[in-house]
Parts: structure tokens; sequence; C-alpha cells
């Protein structure tokens, strides 16, 4: 291969590279505004933890793998996803980690909360109440920063339940999506949907599973 032609495969490579990890940075960048903004008011004010805005970081779990059936863990895909996460997220300041019972979800939570030494809360999916469930355990952590790994059908109904308007449902092939929803001590809460990881593409006509 001639010299010319490596120079143009390395710069190619730097340039899907860049490519790749730009929905990274913006994640980290919206996260970081919106925390920074919610640090700011509390300083104003000087106003106590429990009456700062709730941060609440709510993504898909990530790929999954096809076995086994009932309870599947994550694909590599999925595996580097959830370090995607951990990256975004490890100098947001949070603080607790709410998961399902699904082995998927908590894999993707691990290495987060791996490395914030946080051990997820459970919340069962199955029931009727599970996203007001998650609001209220959301809730019992005001003032601070929460991540929340759901599923394709929870998640924006989760969402709707801390106070922020519904999002679009969640396609079953779409996992980089990233919610954060910021709840302050009154008035309406508020929604920034962004993305991060690799894209993930999507049919048409997708829709949300319990996945």
């Amino acid at each position: 291969m001639r010299i010319r032609d490596v120079s143009r495969h390395i710069r190619a490579q730097m340039l899907d590279r860049a490519e790749m990890a730009r929905p990274l940075v913006v994640a980290m960048i919206i996260i970081g505004l919106i925390l920074l903004l919610s640090c700011s008011r509390g300083a104003l004010s000087q106003t106590a933890p429990s009456t700062q805005p709730t941060t609440v970081i709510l993504v898909r779990h990530a790929e999954k793998a096809a076995e086994p059936a009932n309870d599947p863990g994550l694909t590599p895909d999925g595996e580097r996803r959830a370090h995607d996460l951990a990256q975004v997220a490890r100098d947001a300041g949070v603080t607790a980690v709410i998961t399902t019972q699904f082995a998927r979800t908590r894999a993707t939570a691990q290495p987060l909360a791996s490395a914030l030494s946080i051990t997820p809360e459970v919340i069962d999916a199955r029931g009727a109440t599970h996203a007001q469930d998650v609001a209220t355990a959301v809730r019992r952590h005001a003032g601070q920063v929460v991540l929340v790994v759901g599923h394709s059908n929870t998640i924006p109904a989760i969402i709707a339940a801390l106070g922020a308007a519904q999002p679009p449902p969640i396609c079953d092939q779409e996992y980089d999506n990233l919610y954060v929803v910021t709840v302050p001590a009154s008035g309406p809460a508020r929604l920034i949907h962004a993305r991060y990881g690799a894209p993930t593409p999507v049919a048409a006509g997708c829709g949300p599973m319990m996945r």
C-alpha cells in the first residue's frame, strides 16, 4: 500500500471515530449544562438540597442478546454502549441508580454503578404502577442526580410520571436515546432529548415492545 493510501486510510478511520464519538460529547455537554444551571440557581438562592432541582437521566437498556429468551443479557455492542453510558454520566454527580429486575437493565447500569460504588435500586417492571413507582423512588432522592435504566415501553411513561411531556414511543430497534428530566422543587419538569453511543438504525413503521 502506498504512503498516500495509508494516509487516506488513517484519516478515514479518524473521521469515523470522531463521528461515532460525537453523540457522547453532545450528551456529556447537555448533562453538564443542565447540572451547571441547577447548581448556579442553588448557589444564588442558597437553598437546602431538598429544594434543589432533581436531575434524572433516563435510558433504555443497551442492545440485548437473543438468549436466554426469558431474560437475556447484553450483546458485545450492548456492553460497549453500557460503558459509553458510564463515560457520559460518570462526572454528572449521580448518587442513585434505578433499574428493573431484568438482566439487560442491570447490565446496562453496572459499569457506572460499579465506578461510583452505587448499589442500584431494583423496581419490578411488570406491575401496572411501574412508572409511578419509579417516579416515587426518584422523589426520595430530591435535589440529587438519578440514573434510570428501563425499557422501550416504560421510559416514556416514567418521563410523564416525573411531570415532563411524554416523548414519542421508542422503537424496538432504538438503543441510543438519552433523556434528561429536570424536576424543580416547584413548577413544571423540563425534558431534553439527546443521543449517546453508536447510532442505531430505525426501520420505518417500527414500534415499542417490552425490550
